[in-house]
C-alpha cells in the first residue's frame, strides 16, 4: 500500500527514537518493526540526515547505512545526554509556555496534575528569562473539545461510565449512547476508544463530534480487549475491502495525503487517479461533496451514482 506524507512523517519521528536506542540496528529488523519494505526504510534514511535536532533546525542528524546496518553517529545531539545545557530560543520558549498555560486551564484536569504543570511552567519561565515575556501576551482558549477531553480523562481515571450525544457523519444524525471508556489517543484528531453499551461492541469516537457528555455514577466495566496497533493510522484498510477509484484535479491532490491508498497515478491535467480500499465505501460520498469540482468518484458505478444523487440533493436545497 502506498504511504502518504503524513504517515511518513509520523514514522520518521518514531524512527529517530528507535534508532537512538539501537545502535547498529539491522536494516531488515527495523523495516520489519515498522511494517515497511527495506527500500522504503532506505528512502526514509535518505531524508533523515537533512533534518535538524531542534524546532529551528540545529545540528543535522548524522545517520547512514551500509545496506545491512544503520549507524547514527551523533545520537546525543537529539537527546539530553550530550552534557550541553538545553537552550531555548524565544520562539521555542513562547510555544511551550503558551501551551502549558492553556493545558493548565482545562476544566476537569486533576488538581495534582494541574499543580505539577504549574510548577513546571514556573521553572520554564525562570529558565527562559526575557523570552518568557512574549508568552504572557498570548493565550489559547479550549472550546468544547477541551471539556470533553477532561471529562473522558476523568472517567478513565475514576473508571466511570459516560453518556454521550454523538454526531455520526456516516448517518448524518445525533445518537445517544452509554460507553465505558478505554483510552484516549490522537491520530490527526483526538479520539476516545470505548466499549459502547448501545451496540455492545468496541467503538472509536472523535472528541470534536461529541455534542454533549455526562459522567455517570455507574462503574465502567469494559471487557478485556487487546488494544489495536495504531502505528499505521486509525483506518487500516484490509486487502479484502472494496476498491474505490477517485479522480481529482490539481486542487484535489490533497486526497492522496490524507487517505491511505494503493496507488496514485498522475493525470494529464495535473490531477491524480487514486485507488484506495475502505470497509465503508458509502462514507466516501462526503469526500465527493467536499471535492466539488476538484474531483469525482470514478468507480464503483453504484457509489459514483450515489455521490451524484447526494450532490443533486444538495444543489436542489439552494435551487429557490
Amino acid at each position: 500500500m502506498a504511504t502518504n506524507a503524513i504517515d511518513q512523517t509520523r514514522r520518521m519521528l518514531s524512527l529517530v527514537t528507535y534508532l537512538r536506542e539501537r545502535p547498529g540496528a539491522r536494516v531488515a529488523d527495523v523495516a520489519r518493526a515498522f511494517g515497511i519494505t527495506e527500500d522504503e526504510l532506505i528512502a526514509d534514511l535518505t531524508v533523515l540526515p537533512m533534518c535538524g535536532t531542534s524546532f529551528r533546525g540545529g545540528d543535522l542528524l548524522d545517520i547512514d547505512t551500509d545496506g545491512e546496518h544503520i549507524w547514527w553517529r551523533n545520537p546525543d545531539a537529539a537527546g539530553s545526554s550530550s552534557g550541553a545545557p538545553l537552550r531555548l530560543a524565544a520562539d521555542e520558549a513562547t510555544a511551550l509556555l503558551v501551551a502549558a498555560r492553556a493545558v493548565a486551564t482545562l476544566p476537569g484536569l486533576r488538581e495534582s496534575d494541574r499543580q505539577a504543570l504549574l510548577r513546571a511552567t514556573a521553572k520554564l519561565e525562570a529558565a527562559a528569562g526575557e523570552a518568557a515575556g512574549a508568552s504572557s501576551r498570548l493565550s489559547v482558549t479550549f472550546e468544547s473539545e477541551g471539556g470533553v477531553f477532561a471529562d473522558v480523562d476523568r472517567a478513565i481515571s475514576e473508571r466511570r461510565r459516560l453518556w454521550l450525544r454523538y454526531y455520526s457523519p456516516a448517518r448524518d444524525e445525533l445518537t445517544e449512547r452509554e460507553v465505558d471508556p478505554i483510552r484516549l489517543f490522537a491520530v490527526g484528531h483526538t479520539y476516545m476508544e470505548a466499549w459502547c453499551r448501545t451496540s455492545e461492541a468496541r467503538r472509536t469516537f472523535r472528541l470534536d463530534r461529541v455534542a454533549e457528555i455526562r459522567l455517570l455514577d455507574e462503574a465502567a466495566d469494559p471487557p478485556q480487549l487487546e488494544l489495536r496497533d495504531l502505528s499505521e493510522g486509525l483506518v487500516q484498510p484490509a486487502a479484502g475491502d472494496p476498491e474505490v477509484v477517485v479522480e481529482t484535479g490539481p486542487g484535489g491532490r490533497w486526497v492522496a495525503e490524507y487517505y491511505p491508498h494503493d496507488s496514485a497515478e498522475e493525470l494529464p491535467d495535473g490531477g491524480l487517479r487514486i485507488t484506495l480500499r475502505t470497509p465503508d465505501p458509502a462514507g466516501l460520498r462526503r469526500l465527493a461533496l467536499r471535492l466539488g469540482g476538484d474531483g469525482r468518484i470514478a468507480s464503483p458505478p453504484g457509489l459514483a451514482e450515489s455521490a451524484r444523487e447526494s450532490a443533486c440533493r444538495a444543489l436542489a436545497a439552494y435551487g429557490e
